[in-house]
């Protein structure tokens, strides 16, 4: 029989419901759907490369009581290999994810054909190159009809960039808080006076918060029939624009340098590339989750054995360089995400269900921790056994680096602390905990003596319990 699961996040839309059939990625059409979608086809912009790929299936016994309408199609798209929401992308990222809404809809006009809605939700990322994955959204251009989705890009592209750009202040937050993003009066709370003089913001922002109607009145705008597409590609050029010019650089701080201004001789530098470079050849690892990647080093040399790479680090200013790096390199096996390891995306949405936690979208076979623990249990007051029960939960094979107290940084971090308050950070505690937890098949201390790589795989999770001897 075929197994079929319905995409808890995909219910929003009555003509187009996503679900899982055996391993497969379908989406169900509705007859207007399938209309809309036919539409596209002629168009040829379904074969556009920044859209995923898509065909339709012959069976639509799978999507049987998906839509209220029945399904009239069934479609088939090429997965991504790591699922990311806004609030883990980076400035770089929500902007090229922005342009790309944009710069579709564009296309769309030339085909009488519109976006229904402007969410980022609907972009993906392969490595560092955006895809919209809702083919769903395309729809035919109603007459008079102005662009629909221009107070949702105000709320979840343009009020969370320019907060990054103009005010220094991380939009991730924001979006993580509510997924229907800033809305129009919260952001002309968060400007001065003086930024109604900044170009682009009176429209978009002050003008637009005074012309928010109560709750359930607002509608589709409408124009004149035949100034319908004009309005919408004028508005949609002015928008790319604005959107163009916003810019943010990561302050130059000790952790955006940290690969090249750190604590290492070049001599353990080169060790630990080589530990890693050769666990990661030692077998074929499908997808490897690098915690606390920092400038990618490493990330980068996982994704030379071909493994799909997701970069983490809770600093956005590493990540966003390496994230410009590799979407200038045109890289596709590494995914960079601002996310804190001690604080990961939770469950948001209707029902606590829209938005995946991370370890629900994919997990890893391989994961680095390299250079973290000492954060996690210094820093963020996370005991060694639950770092290691932590990991082991994961349920894939690990690098780990221990770096011991008479570590440089080790020390910084014990500093700002009142004496003793860390007496797990030990490495014969960490080591007890690890060898409970899992097999260790390699053990190698870098030639400085003050930090230790291990290599191990996962034993049985009934001996992950923080509590276990």
């Amino acid at each position: 029989m075929t197994a079929v699961r319905p995409e808890p996040g995909s219910f929003r839309d009555p003509e187009s419901r996503v679900f899982y059939s055996n391993g497969d990625i379908c989406r169900a059409l509705s007859p207007t759907g399938l209309e809309d979608f036919e539409a596209l086809v002629a168009s040829g912009l379904h074969e556009d490369a920044r859209i995923v790929r898509t065909e339709r299936l012959e069976d639509l016994s799978a999507a049987e009581g998906l839509l209220e309408q029945g399904a009239a199609a069934v479609l088939r798209h090429e997965p991504v290999p790591f699922v990311s929401y806004p609030y883990e992308w980076t400035f770089s990222m929500l902007k090229d994810a922005a342009l790309l809404q944009l710069d579709l809809l564009l296309s769309t006009l030339d085909h009488d054909l519109t976006l229904k809605d402007s969410s980022p939700y609907n972009v993906q990322f392969r490595g560092a190159r955006t895809v919209f994955v809702d083919v769903g959204a395309f729809e035919r251009l109603r007459p008079a009809e102005l662009w629909v989705g221009y107070r949702q890009f105000c709320m979840l592209y343009l009020y969370p960039l320019l907060l990054q750009a103009l005010k220094g202040v991380d939009f991730q937050p924001w979006l993580r808080g509510s997924i229907d993003g800033i809305a129009p009066v919260q952001m002309r709370g968060l400007l001065s006076f003086r930024d109604r003089f900044r170009r682009g913001l009176t429209p978009n922002v002050f003008l637009l918060a005074r012309l928010e109607r109560p709750a359930g009145a607002a509608g589709r705008r409408k124009a004149r029939p035949e100034l319908g597409r004009q309005v919408i590609r004028a508005n949609v050029r002015k928008m790319r624009k604005l959107v163009a010019r916003l810019d943010w650089r990561p302050s130059e701080n000790v952790w955006v340098a940290y690969g090249e201004r750190n604590t290492y001789t070049a001599e353990d530098a080169a060790q630990k590339d080589r530990f890693v470079r050769e666990v990661a050849a030692s077998k074929r690892w499908e997808l490897v989750w690098d915690l606390g990647a920092n400038n990618g080093r490493h990330s980068r040399i996982a994704a030379e054995t071909g493994a799909y790479v997701v970069a983490m680090d809770a600093d956005q200013g590493p990540v966003e360089l390496l994230y410009r790096d590799l979407h200038a390199a045109g890289d596709e096996r590494i995914l960079t995400l601002t996310t804190n390891v001690a604080d990961p995306s939770p469950s948001l949405g209707w029902r606590s269900q829209e938005r995946r936690p991370l370890l629900d979208r994919g997990r890893p076979d391989l994961v680095l921790a390299l250079a973290l623990i000492h954060h996690v249990t210094i820093t963020g007051n996370v005991p060694v056994a639950e770092f290691v029960a932590w990991l082991a939960e994961l349920g894939a094979a690990v690098v780990v680096e221990f770096p011991g107290r008479n570590d440089p940084m080790v020390q910084a971090l014990l500093a700002t602390k009142r004496e003793g308050l860390h007496p797990d950070y030990d490495r014969d505690v960490f080591e007890r905990r690890l060898s409970a937890a899992f097999e260790v098949r390699r053990r190698e201390e870098l030639r400085s003596g003050t930090r230790v790589l291990y290599y191990a795989t996962p034993k049985s999770p009934a001996l992950t319990s923080p509590a276990s001897p």
